[in-house]
């Protein structure tokens, strides 16, 4: 750290210890002092020179050239790398010259006009009759990228005249070309151009006429184009078509369009040549994940079926394609189903397949699936390895199963795994997140036992959890010296645990360490404003964070965040919608935007609301779902505001409607209708009785029942029996709720409740 502070873990008063509250007396551990991480280190350079040999010169060579090329090409321009790459001693090959079009193109569709697009296509077309005049003959791989770009912007005669180039002198081009040719007619909608080709085919008789027939059939499928590609279907023997990749194409196709009799016609003329098994088994996993409107269940019985009738064998390459289709759709059941299928048949999984349904647990929040995924393991000759026992752990925690955690640990022995810090991390935070400080200390000694050195995020958790200063800088002196690297996370740590001991002072001076990589001082500055808001020194954090503004860095939405939620005075409107504005991350902007519309509802400002919520409504024009649970939320925060101001609440509602043009959901209106009853205001029940007619939305039972118990309470006992007659009387429930009020309101009977007002 810097001179301050070095003052700062190093003063006199700081090195006091506290029996109690020291970390080394609750957990007697001064071994992490005395760890030497030399072995460490000597592991790690041995690691490293493996890669380097097992990374063969070849390769690393290419991807030098490759990043060579690109890099010039980005700096001084196509013509000037040609030069450097001559004066380096290279001859310029194709590969040099594919990076250098492919740049061209890359700049000509950043360009902001049509004229300096082409200027820099001419380039382009410069290096490909370079390549030609060298001897290299013109490939897809080359070309391909300048012709796709016209195609996109429908440039016709530019297309052409890329094309004379390429095809003289290169007769071979034509079928590929005829591929691009139909790809530009259907993009521009020229349906007699596409009627031209499809003739002139069916005239054709040329040798190469199957290739055209392929060509044109990708053509059609790559843009979706049913009616070509239904003629073509008819015309063309699948059994012709070469390319795998073509082939793969066509299926996809045929499953987009549900074209299921002419698939299954397709799969067993394919079964009658040689292409084999896997390449069919391959066909049918596009095929099926292709068709729409399927729920993944479906798919997986589709492609099961398939393999079934055809008599085709399942392989363990399709099956974990299958496997990631579900993980992708967060369909975790689904994927254990495949894998128990897998298991049946004999097929083997890899440990990638399985680390993906491990994150897929995460991601749908599956966690209880853990215990099953051990089964698996532990039943079955798989070979997991520490990242995939490291997940198991992770999402054990999740559960709160320490001791289930704890067993896999100790059964990494079985498998010839040893464990790993990041293992024991994971435990460790879940004790923490659970405010069990005890236990999580106590990890440090499970790690000591099973001679597991403690890393910077061990010390970045024991630092965020630290009750005294006396115990932060004591923790820090440790890592210090057990020579554990001081990461950006540790930076962080130090900050919140100073703040969380009110030592405001300190945490700043922790910015000030010359050793933070400048590329993480931001991310570290920021921390500090979050921290400082969230304990109440909402001006330091302004302050610093104006710093980071006025050295033009950015700032993390996060911090943001922090500074809106914690400005929550009167009188800081202005100040929260400045901020709001700095948020250019859509997702921060929702969750920001609800704190400031919570802050104007809180404080009665009504126009505000209006200005957001129609920026929200912009940012959600296309998603209907979205745009109405953010309304909902909007009714919510009326309805939970004491006192409730059932005046903001109907003018925020008309206002919507007129100005907006939306009009109120059933919850919208649930929300005020419940409002409305808290407040035992008479009037406005009625007025939000009738929104709900004019929103076209029928009276549920709910509703009823809420107006029932107003009317009584409000001693309207005709109206009252007349809702009652729409209620209905089947669910017990409801009947006791009916009898609850006209056990409470039978005192109110023929006179109205003062409690309410008419």
């Amino acid at each position: 750290m810097g001179t301050e502070d070095s003052d700062l873990v190093n003063s006199p008063e700081s090195q006091a210890t506290n029996g109690d509250k020291s970390l080394e007396n609750v957990l007697g551990v001064p071994w992490i002092s005395n760890i030497s991480y030399d072995n460490v280190s000597l592991y790690r350079k041995e690691v490293s020179r493996e890669r380097k040999r097992k990374w063969t010169y070849k390769s690393s060579r290419k991807a030098r050239l490759d990043c060579l090329t690109n890099l010039c090409a980005k700096q001084m321009g196509t013509d000037a790398t040609i030069l450097v790459l001559g004066k380096l001693g290279r001859e310029t090959g194709l590969k040099e010259y594919n990076a250098i079009v492919s740049l061209s193109v890359e700049k000509a569709r950043k360009m902001d006009t049509v004229e300096e697009s082409l200027e820099q296509l001419s380039n382009a077309y410069k290096y490909l009759q370079a390549i030609k005049e060298r001897g290299f003959q013109l490939e897809e791989e080359t070309y391909g990228p300048v012709l796709m770009f016209f195609i996109d912007f429908g440039m016709v005669p530019e297309f052409h005249f890329f094309c004379e180039l390429i095809r003289d002198g290169n007769g071979c081009s034509l079928p590929k070309l005829a591929y691009y040719e139909m790809l530009l007619w259907i993009k521009i909608d020229n349906q007699d151009k596409i009627e031209e080709l499809l003739y002139s085919l069916a005239l054709y008789d040329g040798e190469d006429k199957y290739a055209f027939q392929e060509n044109y059939l990708l053509a059609m499928c790559n843009s979706g184009c049913k009616k070509g590609c239904m003629r073509l279907l008819n015309t063309v023997d699948i059994t012709s078509v070469a390319s795998v990749k073509h082939l793969s194409n066509i299926f996809k196709l045929l499953g987009k369009l549900m074209l299921e009799t002419f698939a299954e016609k397709c799969f067993l003329d394919l079964k009658t040549t040689d292409i084999g098994a896997e390449n069919i088994s391959s066909f049918i996993y596009e095929y099926t994940t292709s068709m729409p409107n399927l729920m993944v269940e479906d798919v997986v019985l589709k492609f099961k079926n398939l393999h079934s009738e055809l008599d085709v064998a399942l392989t363990s390459e399709q099956c974990e394609k299958l496997i990631r289709f579900s993980c992708e759709l967060l369909k975790v059941h689904t994927a254990l189903n495949i894998v128990d299928q897998m298991i049946e048949a004999g097929l083997s999984l890899s440990t990638g397949t399985f680390n993906l349904i491990l994150d897929a647990c995460e991601d749908s929040c599956e966690f209880n699936l853990v215990r099953q995924m051990y089964l698996i393991i532990s039943s079955h000759d798989l070979k997991p390895n520490n990242e995939t026992f490291q997940k198991l752990i992770h999402l054990s925690v999740k559960m709160k199963d320490f001791d289930g955690a704890y067993k896999m640990i100790k059964d990494l022995g079985k498998l010839n795994l040893l464990p790993t810090v990041n293992m024991y991390n994971a435990i460790m935070a879940g004790y923490f997140r659970e405010k069990n400080i005890r236990s999580g200390l106590m990890v440090l000694k499970q790690m000591e036992h099973a001679n597991v050195k403690p890393d910077s995020l061990t010390f970045s958790y024991l630092l965020n959890n630290c009750k005294s200063e006396e115990d932060i800088i004591k923790l820090y002196n440790e890592m210090n010296n057990s020579g554990v690297e001081v990461t950006k996370h540790v930076y962080m740590s130090l900050i919140n645990a100073y703040a969380a001991c009110g030592q405001f002072e300190k945490a700043k001076q922790v910015i000030l360490d010359e050793r933070i990589p400048v590329k993480s001082l931001n991310e570290v500055k920021s921390v500090l404003v979050s921290a400082l808001a969230s304990h109440g020194q909402i001006s330091d954090a302004l302050d610093i964070y104006e710093e980071i503004k006025q050295t033009k860095c950015n700032r993390t939405p996060k911090t943001v965040i922090s500074l809106i939620e914690h400005l929550q005075s009167e009188g800081e409107l202005d100040r929260l919608l400045h901020l709001l504005d700095e948020l250019d991350d859509r997702d921060y902007q929702v969750d920001a935007s609800f704190r400031v519309i919570s802050y104007c509802i809180r404080h009665e400002q009504f126009r505000p609301v209006i200005g957001l919520l129609k920026k929200l409504k912009e940012m959600y024009c296309n998603d209907e779902v979205a745009r109405e649970v953010l309304f909902d939320e909007v009714f919510c925060l009326v309805a939970e505001k004491e006192p409730i101001n059932l005046e903001i609440g109907w003018s925020l509602l008309q206002t919507i409607k007129n100005e907006l043009g939306v009009l109120p959901s059933r919850k919208s209106l649930d929300f005020l209708l419940s409002a409305c009853i808290s407040a035992k205001c008479l009037p406005f029940c009625f007025k939000i009785w009738g929104e709900y007619r004019k929103a076209g939305l029928r009276y549920n039972t709910l509703n009823y029942l809420r107006m029932y118990q107003v009317l009584l309470a409000s001693g309207l006992q005709k109206p009252a029996a007349a809702i009652l007659r729409k209620i209905p009387k089947e669910d017990p429930h409801v009947c006791y709720v009916i009898k609850e009020c006209q056990k409470t309101y039978r005192k109110g009977r023929n006179k109205r409740n003062k409690a309410f007002v008419v």
